[in-house]
């Protein structure tokens, strides 16, 4: 029984170390074809199972050896001035139903695969070849670049292999800052800044989304109870009152996360961030309306009623303005598109309905003249 005992002990830990051996970590070799034209590089692992291994040379030549576990599909490394998709250049590799490997490079026009356009871009090559190899499971990307001035680096993958050359969408994708000149970055794996591999992306949609959710479903919705719910005295009014808080502190978080990614990224979006300001400055002076809201005897109420109104619709005519605006500056892919679309479309064809139907039960009054008609 000892015997075996140990049989199996050392048979497992032969297992082990065998599974040890083939974990690509900086520690580890990487495959001898490499060897010739990148060797001694930096080593780093950045996200997920992804290693760079890289040096950027006096002449400003940066060497790049990427590798991730591999099965099929494609792996890429992309390069961007402000840490967004949409402009920027990638090295893309991967293994084809044949076995032949590919890696070529790729421009970024926008989200949709016509617009990734292969053999563009902005890098420029050495006369080194890139190559591209898989062992034990792992895929290696080894190219060279001359005069890299991109620090914002992106790392994607996607599930299915490329066919005459068109990329799929990624499974997953981050965006970090990297300096090669010394090896430092926004984060690092397992410490306390490791969350700043997927920023600025991640905060890209935090705050698409708390907007979204904020100025796109929940303000329009309570003011759609403020108008059409008054039947159900006080309870609309501490459903709308409950709602629009819900949503003004949704999107002062929105507005922080905004701030947070323009800070980041210094990108060019005026219309967007004048639009938002704009919108958050009306959403304030609503929020102290209601401090200052009048009795409803007070001969300063109708006045009040209508600054209330108005402004609310001019805030969320505007707001929706800027998610559309948002989510095109943004590059959000189509489910962006095509789920706030669906939400805009509920939304209004429900005002229009309820609108005619408020209508509709005034004019049925039995003494339309000594009641007045509903207020805009």
């Amino acid at each position: 029984m000892a015997r075996v005992f140990f049989a199996l002990f050392f048979a497992g830990a032969a297992l082990a170390g065998a599974a040890f051996a083939q974990t690509d970590t900086c520690g580890v070799d990487f495959p001898a074809a490499l060897a010739v034209n990148y060797s001694g590089l930096s080593c780093r692992p950045v996200w997920n199972n992804f290693v760079l291994r890289y040096s950027l040379t006096q002449d400003n030549v940066l060497s790049i050896v990427l590798s991730t576990t591999y099965t099929t599909g494609w792996v890429g490394m992309g390069f961007s001035k402000d840490g967004m998709m949409v402009g920027s250049s990638a090295m893309v590799g991967w293994i084809g139903k044949t076995g032949l490997a590919h890696i070529k490079q790729f421009y970024l026009r926008g989200q949709s695969s016509s617009e990734v356009v292969v053999n563009e871009g902005q890098l420029l090559s050495t006369d080194v070849a890139h190559k591209v190899i898989v062992d034990q499971a792992r895929i290696y990307l080894a190219f060279q670049l001359k005069n890299p001035d991109m620090q914002q680096i992106l790392l994607a993958f996607g599930a299915s292999i490329p066919v005459n050359n068109r990329l799929t969408k990624h499974e997953d994708m981050t965006s970090l800052f990297f300096d090669f000149s010394t090896g430092s970055s926004s984060g690092s794996p397992g410490s306390s800044g490791s969350s700043g591999f997927s920023y600025p992306y991640n905060l890209k949609r935090t705050h698409g989304a708390l907007n979204l959710v904020a100025w796109g479903v929940l303000l329009p919705i309570g003011s759609i109870v403020a108008r059409y719910c008054k039947q159900w005295d006080p309870l609309w009014f501490y459903l709308h009152v409950g709602i629009q808080f819900i949503g003004f502190i949704l999107g002062i978080a929105g507005v922080v996360a905004g701030v947070a990614l323009y800070n980041r990224l210094h990108v060019n979006v005026a219309a967007h961030r004048g639009l938002g300001i704009f919108v958050l400055v009306l959403g304030i002076l609503q929020v102290i309306s209601f401090f200052v809201r009048p009795d409803k005897d007070s001969k300063m109420r109708k006045y009040w009623n209508w600054y209330h109104h108005w402004v609310g619709r001019l805030a969320l005519f505007f707001a929706a303005v800027n998610i559309v605006l948002g989510i095109r500056v943004g590059g959000a892919g189509t489910s962006w598109k095509v789920g706030y679309g669906i939400n805009l479309s509920v939304l209004l064809i429900t005002v229009v309905v309820l609108e005619v139907l408020l209508w509709t039960r005034w004019s049925r009054k039995t003494d339309p003249k000594t009641v007045p008609p509903p207020v805009f």
